[in-house]
C-alpha cells in the first residue's frame, strides 16, 4: 500500500445529485479521504472569547493536504447558518484496510457523533456542553467556552453537563478506533442526529480553511504537531490575518513529536542501474575537442640486402 490514499468519491452520480438535489439534502453527501498515516494528536491552546452574539465555536482540527502531509485548521467562532443550529465537529476514524477516513462535520438542530475525540471547550467527546439555543439567542456555559461579557449578555454556569459530556482522553488522541485510538461508539441519540437534515460548513468556514491550507507552518511536517496558529476569534481571509490574530499552541501533555512517513515525504531514489549511465555522461566534457588528423603512412623502408655468404677457402 502506498504511504497515503486519497479516495474522492466524486463523479457523474454525484455532480447529477447536485443539479437535482436541494441543499440540506446535499448537505448529507460528502467527501471521503482516506489515508494510512495517523493524524497529530490534539495540541493544547487557549480559547479566544467569542467576539459576536450568537457565534458558535468549531474547534480546530487536523486534515489531510491530498499529499503527504497533515495540517491545522484553527478554532474559530462561527456565525451560525440560522437561529437553532449547532455545529458537529468532523472526526478522523479508523477504517478497513487500516486507513484513516475522514468524516466531515456539519450544522444540524442535535450534536452528532463525533468520534469521542475530545476537542475541548464544550466538545468533550459526546455532545456539547458549551451553551443552548433560548429561542432566537445563544446562552453561553463559561463553564466550558470563553465569552466576552462586554458584548455577550446571556451567559449561564453549568458544569455538571461538562463532566457528563467529557471522555477522558489524556493522551489527546485525535481519532477513532484502529492502534491507540478512542474506543468511542454513536449512542443512539447521535445515530438519530445523523439521519436529520444538515447544513454543510458555511462559506466563511470553507474560505477560513482553505487560508489555513496556505499557512505552511501549519504543516506537521513543519510544527511536528504544535501550530504555531492554532486559534482565531474569527475565520480568516488571508494568512496575514491569520498569523496576525492567532494564539499559538502547547504539545499535548505526553504526546510524541510528529514525524512525517518517510516515503511520503522523501521521493524515492532511483535503482543504482538507471543512474550508472546519469554518472558517466556527467564525466564527459560537454563538447570535446576534434581530434587531430593523423599524419599520412611513412612508406615502408626497402629490406637491406643480405650481405654474401663468407668464403672460406678450402685447406
Amino acid at each position: 500500500m502506498k504511504p497515503s490514499t486519497m479516495r474522492l468519491l466524486f463523479g457523474a452520480l454525484l455532480t447529477a445529485a447536485c443539479v437535482s438535489m436541494p441543499m440540506a439534502a446535499f448537505a448529507q453527501i460528502s467527501i471521503g479521504v482516506s489515508v494510512n498515516i495517523a493524524p497529530p494528536a490534539i495540541p493544547v491552546y487557549v480559547q479566544p472569547p467569542c467576539p459576536e452574539p450568537n457565534f458558535m465555536w468549531t474547534p480546530g482540527y487536523w486534515a489531510w493536504d491530498g499529499v503527504s502531509d497533515y495540517y491545522w485548521i484553527p478554532g474559530t467562532w462561527v456565525a451560525a447558518p440560522q437561529a437553532g443550529y449547532l455545529w458537529t465537529p468532523g472526526y478522523w476514524g479508523w477504517g478497513d484496510g487500516g486507513v484513516y477516513v475522514f468524516h466531515g462535520g456539519y450544522w444540524g438542530t442535535h450534536v452528532g457523533f463525533y468520534g469521542g475525540v475530545n476537542y475541548g471547550f464544550g466538545y468533550g467527546g459526546g455532545g456539547f456542553a458549551g451553551g443552548e439555543w433560548r429561542g432566537g439567542v445563544f446562552a453561553y456555559n463559561t463553564a466550558a467556552v470563553h465569552v466576552n461579557t462586554t458584548v455577550i449578555r446571556t451567559t449561564y454556569v453549568n458544569t455538571t453537563i461538562v463532566n457528563n459530556t467529557t471522555i477522558v482522553n489524556n493522551s489527546h488522541t485525535s481519532f477513532n478506533g484502529g492502534p491507540n485510538g478512542v474506543a468511542a461508539r454513536p449512542t443512539q441519540e447521535q445515530q438519530a442526529a445523523a439521519s436529520e437534515t444538515h447544513l454543510p460548513a458555511t462559506s466563511a468556514q470553507q474560505q477560513h480553511e482553505q487560508v489555513a491550507k496556505q499557512d505552511k507552518s501549519n504543516f506537521a511536517s513543519a510544527n511536528h504537531g504544535v501550530p504555531a496558529h492554532a486559534a482565531v476569534p474569527r475565520p480568516v481571509a488571508s494568512v496575514a490575518e491569520l498569523q496576525h490574530g492567532a494564539v499559538g499552541a502547547n504539545a499535548a501533555p505526553g504526546a510524541k513529536p510528529f514525524v512525517p512517513h518517510p516515503t511520503a515525504a522523501t521521493p524515492l531514489t532511483p535503482p543504482a542501474e538507471t543512474a550508472k549511465p546519469a554518472i558517466r555522461a556527467a564525466s564527459l566534457p560537454p563538447h570535446p575537442a576534434p581530434l587531430a588528423p593523423k599524419p599520412p603512412p611513412k612508406p615502408a623502408p626497402h629490406p637491406a640486402k643480405a650481405p654474401p655468404p663468407e668464403h672460406h677457402p678450402e685447406n
